[in-house]
């Protein structure tokens, strides 16, 4: 997919800009606090419906403003690219005119060809991104819940079945905990009212959508796993030997008996202690914890591999696509030079150089960087300086 043009109102500290883009290479030069990150997000929102960096749709509106209004044009690359090659070489991949405008205290309204979603979900998957930032270091830092969200965000643009199996799986554990919590609080005053026939139903609904789900993060990893470790040897130059694994109490066996065989310890405690929403991520280095031996620069290394062979499960034919064949997901790179040394940079600037990735949008307070990327192959590019919220072209 290939963003041709961004319209931003009253985003975050932007407040008017419209941007024409290269189809290959677009980099943001600017300080910290300029709003290069912001540009970025915008265009990630018109991906996900909403910002990469708040949950509160409200904190995106600039300062003194009561709404924002987000516009891009995109045309599908891959399908260009084929048509070309093609004796109807003249034909033109259709355009896409995504709209989303939001007033305080209102909900968001978002549009595709003028014609408004009736439910978010169906709009997710169809301009696939692949974000990188300083921020994904809390995949190795944070909790599990970081890294179920890692692998649910990828594999939600490719398969729109999985979310409605997430959400029927969540409300299920969401019923079964409120009994369980019930319960425990019942069983504090000498009374227990648990209805077990219905507490069963809850944990059927999660046994069955939580082995799909496991089944298709099991995939997920399997692809995703040797491409991961290909990028970090590279990046690293071999130095070090990576490795992630995916854990999950489906591996116990079937889950329905999985929850069941430690009901009484559920009951006790008032909460679901087993099911797909424990489900985590080993990240390791030279077979130790990542979180616990990694230096900072290493750790960057680690999450740029990462989401660099996430690009590549996504961008794979084998993948397929929600709307068809696949298309090239847009890959946005903010900041990611920090914290690395000299041959780690180099490496990654000749990876991103590459022809196997689309339109990149990369931000970078140093346009060293930045020109070593635009030197080292022949391609099409833009270069864009961001200053207290104002971007404006070179």
């Amino acid at each position: 997919m290939i963003l041709n043009r961004l319209s931003i109102l009253n985003y975050k500290n932007i407040a008017e800009a419209s941007l024409d883009f290269s189809p290959n290479i677009n980099c943001f030069i600017g300080q910290n606090g300029a709003g290069k990150t912001n540009v970025l997000d915008a265009i990630y929102f018109l991906s996900f419906c909403h910002s990469a960096h708040t949950t509160q749709d409200s904190l995106v509106i600039r300062h003194g403003e009561e709404f924002m209004v987000l516009e891009g044009d995109y045309v599908d690359g891959d399908l260009q690219s084929a048509q070309g090659d093609s004796a109807q070489g003249d034909l033109q991949s259709p355009p896409l005119h995504i709209y989303c405008g939001m007033k305080r205290g209102m909900k968001k309204h978002f549009k595709r060809d003028k014609k408004e979603y009736k439910r978010l979900s169906e709009h997710i998957g169809l301009i696939p991104i692949v974000n990188v930032s300083p921020g994904d270091t809390q995949l190795i830092e944070g909790g599990s819940e970081e890294r179920r969200r890692l692998m649910d965000v990828v594999i939600a643009q490719m398969d729109r079945t999985y979310i409605a199996t997430l959400n029927r799986y969540n409300k299920a554990l969401q019923q079964r905990n409120a009994m369980l919590k019930q319960n425990s609080q019942e069983s504090v005053e000498g009374n227990k009212t648990i209805d077990l026939d219905l507490l069963g139903l809850w944990e059927e609904q999660m046994a069955h959508e939580g082995e799909i789900i496991f089944q298709k993060r099991q995939e997920f990893i399997t692809h995703l796993m040797p491409h991961f470790e290909q990028f970090y040897s590279r990046i690293s130059g071999s130095r070090e030997q990576v490795s992630l694994s995916y854990v999950s109490h489906c591996q116990r066996g079937p889950l329905i008996d999985v929850i069941r065989r430690d009901r009484h310890k559920d009951l006790a405690v008032g909460y679901s202690l087993h099911g797909i929403h424990r489900d985590d991520l080993e990240m390791l280095l030279d077979g130790h914890p990542m979180r616990r031996e990694g230096s900072q620069g290493q750790m960057k290394t680690y999450v740029v591999a990462l989401k660099l062979a996430q690009f590549d499960y996504m961008a794979s034919p084998q993948q397929g696509r929600l709307e068809g064949s696949p298309t090239t997901p847009i890959l946005l790179l903010d900041d990611i030079f920090d914290k690395l040394d000299a041959s780690r940079v180099e490496q990654i600037i000749a990876l991103v150089s590459g022809e196997q990735f689309g339109q990149i949008f990369i931000t970078d307070t140093n346009r060293d960087h930045l020109d070593q990327i635009l030197r080292h192959g022949d391609f099409d590019y833009r270069l864009f300086h961001v200053t207290s919220g104002q971007v404006s072209g070179d």
